[in-house]
C-alpha cells in the first residue's frame, strides 16, 4: 500500500478520533470497516476514468457519512467554514436566501429581507432544482451552496418549482448581503419589531428598536409585535437573549443530547424591556430553529400571543467542531425542547391564532334601505339635529364613480396578518384598561 494511502487513511483516523472519546470502543468490526473503506478508496485512485485528488475524496468520504445522518449535518471546508463565520457576524456575499435539501432539491427556507433573491419574488416552500441549467439532484447542499456565491455582480440563473405553477427560470445577480438583523418602525399607538435573523447583532439591535419606539410613542405605546416570519434562525446565545428580553424569569429552552448528563437549560433573568405591555409574536412555514425557539418560550410562559400559520419544525442543534487545518464540522449533538417539554422537531410551533396571509378586496354592497331611509322615520332622540341621509340613485342610476376615477394607491402593501396582530394589541389593551377601572 502506498505512504499516500497510509497518509489518507491517516487522515480518516483524524476525524474518528473523537468519536472514540465519547466511549465507543474500537471493535475487531470496526476496523473491517475502516479496511473497507481503504479498499475502496485505493481502489478508486487506481482505476476511477479521471485522476482525483486523495483530498477531495477524504473529504467526499466525510461528507457523505455526515449528510447520511440528517439534512443538517454536513462538512465544511476551510473556505465555507470562514464564510459561516462571516455570515454569522451579518455581512457576506450571495444570493440573501436561507436553503436546506429535501428529495434531492434544495429547498428553499426563506429569502432574506432586501437581498437579491427576496427581490427577485422568491418564497419560502420553492423548490431550485437547476443552477446555470445543471441539474441540483446529486449535489450535496454544501456543493450547491458554494455554486450559488460567486463575484459580485455576477448573475446565475436559477429554476425554481413551485407548488400551482409550470417551472420558471429567475436570473439573480449576486451582491454583497448586509444584513440588517432587526428592523423596527411604529404603526399607530403600536411598535414594531422584525428580527430577519439571528446574528451578533440581535439582542442589541431589539434592545435599540424597543428603546426608540418608547421614546417615539411614550405613553401612548399599546404593544408590541415581533415579526419572526420567513426568520430561518441563526446563534442560539442571541434566540435566548431575545427570548429573555420578553420575560421576567423561567426557563427559556433545554437541549437534551445522547448522554443525559450532557442536558442543558437556559433561564431568564428578571427584567422585561416591553415593561409587561401585550405581546403579539408573527411566525409562518419560513420560521425556523432560532425563530421557533423564541416563539415556544413566549408561548408556553404566556407572555405572548403567537399568530400566524405553523412554523417549519427544525427543533435540532448544531454544533460547529473546527478541525484544524481543514475546515469544521457541523453536526447535529442535540434536541431542544420548549419550557413546557415540548420538542417541536419536525412538528412546529403551532399558532394559538391560525391566521394564513391574505388579500382583502372591497364587495360593493349594492342598496339597502335602512330606518332613516323609511318615508316619516323618527329622529334620533339623543341627535335631534341629525341631517337628512343622502338621496339614494333613482333606479337605473349608477352609485359607481365615473369611468377613469382611480382609487389613491396604498403607499404600502397590506399585511393581513400584521393587521389582525395590531388588532389583538389594541383589543388586549382595551380589555385592560376596563378591568383595571
Amino acid at each position: 500500500m502506498s505512504r499516500r494511502f497510509f497518509a489518507a487513511v491517516a487522515a480518516l483516523a483524524f476525524f474518528a478520533v473523537p468519536v472514540a472519546s465519547h466511549g465507543q470502543s474500537n471493535t475487531s468490526e470496526t476496523y473491517k470497516q475502516l479496511d473497507l473503506f481503504g479498499d475502496v478508496f485505493e481502489r478508486v485512485r487506481a482505476d476511477y476514468v479521471l485522476e482525483v485528488g486523495d483530498e477531495k475524496l477524504i473529504e467526499s468520504a466525510i461528507n457523505g457519512m455526515l449528510t447520511s445522518l440528517d439534512p443538517h449535518s454536513s462538512y465544511m471546508s476551510p473556505k465555507s467554514f470562514k464564510d459561516m463565520q462571516i455570515q454569522t457576524r451579518g455581512e457576506f456575499g450571495g444570493l440573501g436566501i436561507e436553503v436546506t435539501m429535501e428529495n434531492g432539491f434544495v429547498k428553499v427556507v426563506t429569502p432574506i429581507d432586501d437581498t437579491p433573491a427576496f427581490r427577485a419574488g422568491l418564497k419560502p416552500g420553492d423548490f431550485i432544482t437547476h443552477l446555470n441549467d445543471e441539474a441540483v439532484q446529486g449535489m450535496t447542499l454544501a456543493e450547491a451552496v458554494e455554486r450559488m456565491r460567486g463575484k459580485i455582480d455576477s448573475a446565475i440563473k436559477l429554476t425554481i418549482r413551485r407548488q400551482g405553477r409550470e417551472p420558471f427560470d429567475v436570473s439573480i445577480k449576486r451582491a454583497v448581503i448586509k444584513i440588517k438583523s432587526v428592523r423596527w418602525r411604529t404603526e399607530g399607538d403600536i411598535g414594531y419589531l422584525r428580527i430577519t435573523q439571528f446574528t451578533e447583532q440581535s439582542d442589541d439591535g431589539l434592545a435599540e428598536g424597543i428603546k426608540k419606539i418608547k421614546e417615539k410613542l411614550g405613553a401612548k405605546l399599546k404593544g408590541f409585535v415581533l415579526d419572526l416570519r420567513n426568520n430561518p434562525g441563526g446563534l442560539l446565545d442571541q434566540a435566548i437573549k431575545v427570548s429573555d428580553s420578553f420575560l421576567d424569569k423561567g426557563e427559556i429552552v433545554s437541549t437534551r443530547s445522547r448522554k443525559a448528563g450532557d442536558a442543558q437549560r437556559y433561564n431568564s433573568k428578571s427584567g422585561d424591556l416591553a415593561d409587561k405591555l401585550p405581546l403579539v409574536v408573527l411566525i409562518n412555514g419560513g420560521s425556523a430553529s432560532a425563530s421557533e425557539i423564541v416563539a415556544g418560550a413566549l408561548q408556553d410562559h404566556r407572555r405572548a400571543i403567537v399568530l400566524g400559520t405553523k412554523s417549519f419544525g427544525k427543533g435540532s442543534v448544531q454544533t460547529i467542531i473546527p478541525l484544524s487545518g481543514h475546515g469544521a464540522i457541523r453536526l447535529t449533538t442535540a434536541h431542544y425542547y420548549t419550557p413546557s417539554g415540548r420538542s417541536i422537531q419536525a412538528t412546529g410551533i403551532v399558532p394559538d391564532i391560525e391566521v394564513e396571509q391574505a388579500k382583502l378586496e372591497s364587495v360593493e354592497p349594492g342598496v339597502r334601505r335602512r330606518e332613516a331611509d323609511l318615508r316619516g322615520a323618527l329622529r334620533n332622540p339623543n341627535d335631534p339635529e341629525a341631517q337628512p341621509q343622502a338621496p339614494k340613485p333613482a333606479e337605473g342610476e349608477s352609485s359607481a364613480p365615473p369611468a377613469g376615477a382611480t382609487a389613491k394607491a396604498d403607499e404600502k402593501t397590506f399585511d393581513y396578518q400584521l393587521e389582525r396582530a395590531m388588532d389583538l394589541i389594541r383589543g388586549i389593551s382595551l380589555y385592560n384598561v376596563r378591568v383595571s377601572n
